[in-house]
């Protein structure tokens, strides 16, 4: 393989990751706003945090492999705090 090869191809990989995690990452953020939500209203959020850190996982898994940032967990007590102060 030629090195211009394998620097498009690795442009190309980089590209890519950075386009799943803008993915990934509006998914993320759509989930957390059903979260925040439910936690306003009083109902249960416990199936949005599960997948909230199933995409969360994804994500860091994609940041593991560099170029993309590394996402937090998001817990219970987060969602509530976050909740109380809007």
């Amino acid at each position: 393989m030629s090195v211009h090869h394998d620097i498009s191809k690795h442009s190309n990989d980089q590209h890519e990751r950075v386009r799943l995690f803008s993915k990934l990452d509006l998914k993320r953020e759509q989930l957390i706003e059903k979260a925040f939500v439910k936690c306003k209203e009083k109902k249960p959020f416990e199936k949005e945090l599960t997948e909230i850190n199933k995409v969360t996982d994804e994500i860091n898994h994609l940041a593991r492999k560099g170029i993309v940032p590394q996402r937090k967990n998001v817990t219970k007590e987060m969602v509530e705090e976050y909740c109380k102060r809007n």
